[in-house]
C-alpha cells in the first residue's frame, strides 16, 4: 500500500464499532463509459484515500490507575454481597499503595515504544487461545434475501455476492474505498488489508496470522470438497464475470455430486480446523509431510497453500434452511447429520481458520468469519457493500446510465479471456475450476473421524435460538426518549432477573477504533440502576416508578459508553497492568507470552475478552503457582465475578442483515447478538441448552409490557392528536391541532374528530448527540494486537531441500485436477 503510515509489513489494528454506527463516506459514482478503459492513471492519484487519516489517529490513553480502580469498583459492586464488596476495596487500595503504581509506570514506558498499550496483549490472548474456534470463537452475519428474486437461489446468488466481494477487493487494494467514519471522526482502516488472504495457522506453540496481499484467487466448497479458481490478476482487477463465475459454480455442484456423499465426508479435510488448536498443530504437520502416492500430483502441502493463501473460502451448502434458528445454527457452525454412521451434515463443508462466504440451496446467504485479524465492524462493512452493490449493479441492467459503488471498474474481461484460460502466452492465470485433492494416510483417515465425532459432540451440546421482534424498533423507542442499544441491555437484564430472580455479569463491547490501534472496551451492563430497574419492574411498583427507574438506567448506560468509547474504561487497563506484573514474574522481555492463554487457559471460557485469561490465572493457582505472589486485586472473587461473563451480548448490523450471533462465553451463560432496525429488533441467542427459548419467550413477553406503559404514559402525558371528519363537533377537551390542517372562517372545520391511531403518527426522527454516537455496537469481536502479524511467517519445510523437489518445477496453475466446463 502506498500510504506512508502504512506498509504491509505493518499491523495497524482496530476493533468492532461495538457500539457506535459507522457513518460510511462511501461515494455512488457516476460511472462514465471512460472508467471502463484499461487505464486508470487519471484517478490514479487522488484514488489513494483509504488510508488518508492513519497518521492523524491519536493512541489510545492510559487512563489514571486512581479513576481505573474506582470503575472497577463501581463495576464489580452490584455482582457482591456488602461482605465481598468491603473485601474488594481493601485489595483494590492495596492495589493502589502498593504495585498498581510501579506497574502503571511500567505500562507508561512499555507503551511509549508502541502504537498501543493493549494490542500485543489483546492479541496474544486469542492466538493461544486452545479451544476449536468454532462455536466459541468464529461470529456470524446472515445478509437479507436479495430483492432481485431471480438471485435467491444458491449459484445465482454465490456469483452475485462474489462478483461484488472481488470489486470491494479490487477497491481495497487501489486504496479507492473510503475510510470509515462515525460523526465526522475516522476510523482505524489498516485491518481491512488482513480480511482477505488471510489464514489463522495452528502451531504447538500457538497461532499465528498469515497474510498474503497478493492472492488472487478463491477457494470453493461443496459437499465437503475443495475447489479453487483464479479470480484477479497481477493488477487486482476482475478477470471473471458473474456470468462465469455462476458456470464455474455449476460446474463445481457437478464434480462434488458425482462423488457419493458417504465417501467425501470420509475425507472432509474441513473438519481439522474445528480440533483443539494444539491438536490441530500436530494434524497439519503430519499432513503437509509431503505424501504423494503419485509423483505427478501435487502434494498435500501445495494444496494446502492454495486454501491457506486463498482470498476467501465460498461455501456452497446443500440444504435449505427455512426458520431463522435453523438458518443461524447453520451459519454458526453447520448442521450435523449422521446417514450410515457417517456425517454428512454441512458442519464439514467448512474452513474456519478464513473469512467464509456461505450460500445455500434457496440462497440463504452470509459469512462466518476467523476474527483474530479483523473485527465485526470491518466484516460489517464488507458484507453491507457487496449486498449493496448487487442491487445496484441490477439498477445499472435496468438503467445503464445509474450510480455505481465503486470509483473505478475493472477493464473488459474480453479482452483478456484467451490469457486469463491458460491459453495465450505462459501466464500462470487460470479461471477454470480445478479439485484439490488430498492424499489421505490410514493415520489422517483416522483423525478425521475422531475430529468429526468431537465436532457433533460440540454441536449437540450447544443450541441456538432467534427472536425476530417485529412489534416495534428504534423509531419507537426513540420516540419515547430512550436510546435504543441502552433499552434493549435493560431488556435482557429484566428477562434474566424476571427468569432467574438475580442479576448476572454482563459483557458488551464499545468500539475504541478512533484510536490507533483501537479495539474495544467493555461495558457492565449491571449497575447500581439497572439492578434497581430490574427489582422493581419485576415488583409490584406503579408503571411511572418503573419506567422512571428505566430511563435512569437508560441515562447511566449511555454515560457508560461515551467513557469506554473514549478510551476510559477499567478492564483493558487492568489487563494490560496484569500482563506486566506477569511478564515480570515470568522474566519475559519479549513483546508476547507463549503462555498467556494457550497451557493455562480455562477450558469453560473462550477469551471473548482477555478476562477470561485473567481469571484462568488468578483464581489461586496463578502463573508462578503461588497466589501469594498475585495482586490482590486479581486473587479476589470480584474479579472472577466480573470475569464470568453470563450474558455476552453485542449489538451490530444494520438494514442489509437479517441475523447476527456467536455462540456462548461459558458453561453457564447466553451469548446474544442482536440487531435493532427502525421497527423490528432481532435476536439470536446461543447457549448450552440453558432454556435458550424459555429466555427469548421472556424477554419478548417484556418487550410488550414495556411497550404498554410506555403507551399509557405518553397518552397520560400528552394527548394523542385527531382528525377532523366533516359533521362532527369539537371535543370538550383541548385538542392539539396540526399546524397542516387549515383553519374556516369560524376558526376550526366542521366535522368529527377521530383520534388517530399510533402507526398513523409519523414524528420526526431526531437523533440526540449520544444516539449517534453510540447506537450500533459490532461487539464480541475483542480481538488482541497484530504487531505479530507483520509478515506471512514461512514455513521453513517451504524451502526446496529435497532433491526432487527441486527439480520438478511445478506450474501454480497445474495444481488440482481441471473441471470440465458445462456450456450451455
Amino acid at each position: 500500500m502506498g500510504h506512508p503510515s502504512v506498509s504491509p509489513n505493518t499491523y495497524i489494528t482496530s476493533q468492532a464499532s461495538e457500539r457506535q454506527t459507522p457513518i460510511y463516506t462511501q461515494q455512488i459514482m457516476p460511472n462514465p463509459a471512460v472508467q471502463n478503459d484499461t487505464s486508470h492513471d487519471a484517478f490514479e492519484k487522488d484514488s489513494k484515500v483509504t488510508f488518508a487519516y492513519q497518521e492523524k489517529l491519536e493512541k489510545l490513553p492510559i487512563p489514571p490507575l486512581e479513576e481505573t480502580c474506582q470503575r472497577y469498583l463501581s463495576a464489580v459492586k452490584p455482582l457482591l454481597t456488602a461482605r465481598q464488596f468491603a473485601d474488594t476495596e481493601g485489595a483494590v487500595n492495596e492495589f493502589l499503595h502498593n504495585e498498581g503504581p510501579e506497574l502503571q509506570e511500567a505500562l507508561h514506558e512499555y507503551a511509549s515504544q508502541k502504537s498501543s498499550y493493549i494490542e500485543q496483549f489483546w492479541y496474544d490472548s486469542y492466538l493461544n487461545y486452545d479451544n476449536p474456534v468454532v462455536l466459541n470463537l468464529n461470529p456470524f452475519f446472515v445478509l437479507e434475501d436479495d430483492p432481485t428474486p431471480s438471485r435467491n437461489h444458491q449459484v445465482p446468488r454465490a456469483a452475485s455476492l462474489v462478483s461484488s466481494a472481488l470489486c470491494f477487493v479490487r477497491a481495497l487494494r487501489r486504496e479507492e474505498l473510503p475510510p470509515d467514519q462515525v460523526r465526522g471522526q475516522p476510523l482505524d482502516m489498516y485491518q481491512y488489508t488482513r480480511l482477505f488472504g488471510t489464514s489463522r495457522i495452528p502451531t504447538e506453540q500457538g497461532c499465528i496470522m498469515q497474510s498474503d496481499n497478493t492472492s488472487s484467487h478463491i477457494v470453493v466448497m461443496c459437499r465437503s470438497q475443495f475447489y479453487w479458481f483464479d479470480v484477479l490478476d497481477e493488477n487486482h482487477d476482475v478477470i471473471i464475470s458473474e456470468s462465469q463465475l455462476a458456470s464455474n459454480f455449476e460446474a463445481i455442484k457437478a464434480d462434488a455430486h458425482a462423488t457419493p456423499q458417504s465417501d467425501a465426508a470420509k475425507a472432509a479435510v474441513g473438519v481439522l480446523s474445528t480440533e483443539n488448536r494444539r491438536v490441530w498443530a500436530r494434524l497439519r504437520n503430519t499432513f503437509t509431510e509431503d505424501i504423494q502416492i503419485n509423483p505427478d500430483e501435487p502434494s498435500n502441502k501445495e494444496c494446502l497453500k492454495i486454501l491457506d493463501s486463498s482470498l476467501f473460502v465460498v461455501c456452497l451448502d446443500d440444504i435449505a434452511p427455512h426458520t431463522a434458528s435453523e438458518i443461524s445454527s447453520n451459519f454458526l457452525c453447520g448442521t450435523s447429520e449422521i446417514r450410515d454412521g457417517v456425517q454428512v451434515g454441512t458442519c464439514t463443508n467448512r474452513w474456519y481458520d478464513k473469512l467464509q462466504i456461505i450460500v445455500t440451496e434457496n440462497g440463504t446467504a452470509g459469512v462466518n468469519f476467523e476474527h483474530t485479524g479483523v473485527d465485526g465492524h470491518t466484516v460489517l462493512r464488507f458484507v453491507s457493500d457487496i449486498y449493496t452493490d448487487t442491487i445496484m449493479r441490477y439498477a445499472k441492467s435496468i438503467n445503464p446510465s445509474a450510480p455505481t459503488l465503486w470509483p473505478t471498474n475493472s477493464p473488459d474481461i474480453s479482452k483478456k479471456q484467451s490469457f486469463f484460460n491458460g491459453e495465450d502466452g505462459d501466464g500462470d492465470i487460470d479461471i477454470t475450476p480445478r479439485k484439490l485433492e488430498w492424499t489421505l494416510t490410514g493415520e489422517l483417515r483416522t483423525a478425521l473421524r475422531f475430529a468429526e465425532t468431537r465436532l457433533s459432540d460440540l454441536i449437540q451440546q450447544n443450541e441456538v435460538q432467534t427472536l425476530e421482534f417485529t412489534r416495534y424498533g428504534s423509531n419507537f423507542i426513540k420516540r419515547m426518549g430512550f436510546s435504543p442499544d441502552a433499552f434493549v441491555q435493560m431488556a435482557f437484564q429484566a428477562a434474566y432477573y424476571g427468569l432467574y430472580g438475580s442479576t448476572a455479569c454482563t459483557y458488551e463491547p464499545a468500539m475504541t477504533k478512533a484510536f490507533l490501534h483501537g479495539r474495544t472496551e467493555a461495558i457492565r451492563s449491571v449497575t447500581d440502576q439497572s439492578v434497581e430497574f430490574t427489582r422493581k419492574f419485576c415488583e409490584d411498583y406503579p408503571a411511572e416508578e418503573k419506567v422512571n427507574a428505566l430511563r435512569k438506567a437508560c441515562e447511566n448506560h449511555v454515560k457508560l459508553t461515551r467513557t469506554c468509547s473514549a478510551g476510559l474504561g477499567q478492564d483493558r487497563h487492568l489487563y494490560a497492568l496484569f500482563c506486566i506484573w506477569r511478564r515480570r514474574l515470568m522474566g519475559n522481555g519479549g513483546d508476547s507470552d507463549p503462555t498467556a492463554n494457550g497451557e493455562k487457559a480455562n477450558n469453560e471460557n473462550r477469551p471473548t475478552s482477555p478476562d477470561d485469561d485473567i481469571k484462568s490465572e488468578s483464581s489461586g493457582t496463578g502463573g508462578s503457582g503461588n497466589s501469594d505472589a498475585i495482586p490482590a486485586i486479581f486473587n479476589d472473587v470480584a474479579w472472577d465475578k466480573l470475569n464470568t461473563t453470563i450474558i455476552s451480548s453485542s449489538n451490530c448490523g444494520n438494514p442489509s442483515l437479517r441475523l447476527f450471533g456467536f455462540g456462548p462465553v461459558s458453561a453457564e451463560g447466553f451469548g446474544i447478538g442482536y440487531i435493532i432496525k427502525d421497527n423490528s429488533i432481532s435476536i439470536c441467542a446461543s447457549s448450552k441448552h440453558r432454556q435458550t427459548s424459555r429466555f427469548l419467550d421472556t424477554l419478548q413477553s417484556y418487550l410488550l409490557e414495556v411497550r404498554g406503559m410506555l403507551r399509557h404514559m405518553k397518552g397520560i402525558a400528552t394527548p394523542a392528536p385527531y382528525l377532523v371528519v366533516p359533521g362532527s363537533q369539537l371535543p370538550e377537551t383541548p385538542v392539539a391541532v396540526r399546524p397542516s390542517v387549515r383553519r374556516s372562517r369560524s376558526g376550526f372545520r366542521s366535522g368529527k374528530i377521530v383520534p388517530m391511531i399510533e402507526s398513523a403518527i409519523r414524528e420526526e426522527e431526531e437523533e440526540t448527540a449520544d444516539e449517534n454516537g453510540f447506537l450500533g455496537g459490532y461487539g464480541f469481536f475483542d480481538m488482541g494486537s497484530l504487531e505479530t502479524l507483520q509478515t506471512s511467517r514461512a514455513d521453513p519445510e517451504d524451502e526446496l531441500t529435497d532433491k526432487k523437489a527441486a527439480t520438478r518445477a511445478r506450474r501454480r496453475s497445474e495444481i488440482g485436477r481441471r473441471l470440465r466446463l458445462v456450456l450451455e
